[in-house]
């Protein structure tokens, strides 16, 4: 399928986000209804998002948050729209100050969306500034996935990450970029790795940091609770009881649902603000984030920004469905075609993300890997939680590509 329909306008069109203010006023009027379930009886999380965690954030929500501030986030920034392949794609666009910087367009996640990445914006664009030199500055793309925040809704389907794939091949067509590198942590890592896999013209390599390495019997180990494969080192048992006990923990029960129910789920977190919220939380690497970052800039109100556009743009049974439409485990190198990959492959380990990829398995899994380093801060959401970090390290693993 190609990505851009015949006689699909391809123009490139301005955009600014203003959302009506009846909006935001029946926004706190929904919190203020909320009915709040019962308190949980464990003392932990194991069943589910814990009440005294998330009443006070949706109750500052409808009381002390100001969207106005996170509109002025995105404004502040070039912002456009395209049409491709029949939908409307939002983008932010920041051109380098310094000549020579390399095109790079990055994709966010779930329940992420561009805000997760603004943080990045100064430190990849203006190196100088944060540390770093002008030779590797970046111009930066920065896409809303199709059925995320103000990109266009998806009313077919097929939009998994192949065709979202293509869909960003031809944007970075349609921005006149003849050479340029791709990143992605969550859902970004399948999207760039299948823009590496299918190599458009123009991709040079990639940076993902949550890389797909899980070997095929470590994969069939872990779905199926056999025994341990043997032969494992030391590092990699460690990484597999990792494994074991995330899922053993229930931490994929919400890919689980959306995977196969989004629209259910979509029904519940739809109509009401707090459930929202609660479904968002209720991800793991949100979780840890939201409720245990050593980020002193972090507030509820940066939270609150990424649940707010979802709940304005009416997007979280549309983000959902991209779960349905992706049926592989992400994390597993065969299901993911690594091997098919050809172009050079970078990989940034962060000791909080889901598992920690160990260096043998991503070697096996990716037959071109040109750049592997563990990082000591950091954790699944890594360039809103350690955005200066992050930026470093996409410096260095693309240097060799420039």
């Amino acid at each position: 399928m190609a990505s851009a329909q015949p006689n699909e306008d391809t123009a490139i069109r301005p955009f600014r986000a203003d959302i009506p203010e009846e909006a935001l006023v029946e926004l706190r009027r929904r919190i203020a209804a909320t009915r709040w379930p019962d308190q949980e009886t464990v003392p932990d999380q194991s069943q589910g998002i814990q009440l005294a965690n998330i009443k006070p954030l949706v109750e500052y929500w409808g009381t002390g948050y100001d969207w106005r501030k996170a509109e002025a986030k995105l404004n502040a920034l070039p912002q456009f729209m395209t049409r491709i392949d029949g939908i409307d794609i939002h983008f932010i666009h920041v051109r380098s100050p310094h000549p020579n910087a390399l095109p790079l367009i990055m994709t966010h996640g779930w329940p992420g969306s561009v805000f997760e990445l603004l943080k990045t914006v100064g430190p990849l664009t203006d190196p100088p500034a944060h540390g770093g030199g002008a030779q590797d500055a970046f111009d930066l793309v920065l896409p809303s996935m199709p059925g995320y925040g103000f990109s266009g809704k998806p009313t077919d389907t097929g939009w998994g990450p192949d065709r979202i794939a293509r869909a960003w091949a031809e944007l970075m067509k349609r921005l006149g970029y003849t050479r340029y590198v791709a990143q992605g942590g969550d859902w970004g890592s399948p999207v760039s790795s299948a823009m590496a896999r299918r190599a458009p013209t123009g991709v040079l390599g990639i940076h993902i940091n949550l890389p797909a390495t899980i070997p095929p019997e470590v994969d069939q180990a872990l779905a199926t609770g056999g025994p341990v494969p043997a032969g494992l080192s030391d590092k990699e048992r460690a990484t597999f009881d990792e494994l074991s006990a995330y899922a053993m923990m229930g931490n994929r029960s919400y890919a689980v649902m959306m995977g196969t129910r989004p629209q259910t789920i979509g029904f519940a977190i739809t109509d009401t603000p707090a459930g929202l919220a609660a479904w968002m939380l209720g991800h793991p690497g949100f979780a840890t984030w939201t409720y245990s970052s050593s980020d002193p800039d972090k507030t509820p109100d940066e939270v609150l920004d990424n649940i707010t556009l979802y709940w304005l743009t009416n997007t979280a049974t549309s983000a959902a469905r991209l779960y349905w439409e992706n049926k592989s485990n992400i994390l597993s190198a065969t299901a993911e075609k690594t091997v098919e990959i050809a172009l050079p492959v970078a990989i940034t380990v962060f000791p909080g993300e889901v598992y920690r990829a160990p260096e043998t398995w991503a070697r096996r899994a990716y037959h071109k890997l040109v750049y592997f380093h563990e990082v000591d801060r950091g954790g699944h959401f890594a360039a809103w939680e350690q955005p200066e970090l992050f930026s470093a390290e996409l410096r260095a693993a693309f240097r060799s590509l420039r």
